[in-house]
């Protein structure tokens, strides 16, 4: 029964890390926005991980566990997590740079030599426990190094996402709660097992799939769950949406109410995130079907895909 599980959640990796890589290649190649493609080098380096340090794990344990002793097989398996490691920096790294640019700030040099600078220094001190202290399996220290440091992460990109930047956001707020609730929750959700486990295989197999289901999130979201294509600047389209709005002649309040209406709000919501009264909001969206000869939110929605290109 546990062998045929095995074989089911690997499948269910593979796809998983598959459709992830794909869902992100796609939205590189079609939008041009700078934090997609911070979000597919995650998608790589992450799954990476998850296939080099986790189920190479899995399957030294599978293959060579008949034909070495039990001490040399914790050695090879901890070695083959250790070594996966580094590419788990790299995904935080990718994944802290996609926070940075999604929420309007800049992600510096300077980050990006502090953050690796930081976590190998980390990653040095993890390899030295293991291999001088005899008394800490280096499978504990290994998990409890992915708890604490994957909470840590987590939580730093749910709150710069979710508090504004100098430059305007590339996604609306409701995306941004939606999203920091989100990476919340898969943290939490991956996490879980990890705090439980000690050599239940069962429990592993739980977090093996957690894992690989939880970071593909990010790009099922940005392809399915937000409507961020209705206005990314397209290569190739004929209009952007700046371009839209002036063709239309519409005003640059009259543009916030538009992205808010292709974000899926209602006019309530709108008022609320825009800090104006209801019929405000009412009037700006009357002027905006005139000038654009539509005559629901339907409409002008499709007419903002149709001119784009989306």
């Amino acid at each position: 029964m546990l062998q045929y599980l095995v074989y089911v959640i690997f499948i269910l990796s593979v796809a998983l890390a598959a459709g992830g890589i794909v869902l992100a290649s796609r939205l590189k190649n079609k939008y041009t926005s700078g934090f997609i493609s911070s979000l597919l080098y995650f998608q790589v380096f992450i799954f990476t991980f998850g296939f080099y340090g986790i189920w190479g794990n899995v399957i030294i344990k599978a293959f060579l566990s008949p034909f070495i002793t039990p001490d040399l097989l914790i050695r090879f398996s901890d070695i083959s997590m250790l070594l996966g490691l580094p590419f788990l920096v790299f995904a935080w790294l990718m994944f802290i740079k996609f926070s940075f640019e999604i929420s309007g700030r800049r992600f510096s040099n300077w980050n990006l030599i502090w953050f690796l600078l930081l976590n190998f220094s980390i990653l040095l001190i993890v390899g030295y426990f293991i291999a001088k202290i005899i008394s800490i399996r280096p499978v504990d220290l290994i998990r409890y190094y992915f708890i604490i440091m994957n909470f840590i992460y987590s939580l730093s990109a749910a709150l710069l996402i979710i508090i504004k930047g100098k430059n305007r956001s590339e996604i609306h707020e409701y995306d941004k709660r939606i999203l920091s609730f989100g990476i919340l929750l898969v943290m939490i959700i991956q996490c879980m097992p990890l705090l439980f486990f000690t050599n239940q295989n069962y429990i592993g197999i739980l977090f093996i799939f957690t894992f690989f289901a939880g970071n593909a999130f990010l790009p099922v979201y940005f392809s399915y769950g937000t409507l961020l294509p209705a206005f990314a600047r397209q290569p190739g389209k004929d209009l952007s949406f700046e371009e839209f709005c002036k063709k239309f002649e519409v005003s640059p309040r009259e543009s916030d109410i538009v992205r808010e209406i292709c974000n899926g709000l209602s006019n309530k919501e709108i008022s609320e995130v825009l800090f104006i009264s209801l019929q405000t909001v009412k009037d700006h969206t009357h002027r905006i079907y005139i000038k654009t000869n539509v005559k629901s939110r339907v409409q002008l929605i499709n007419l903002v895909k149709e001119e784009m290109g989306s």
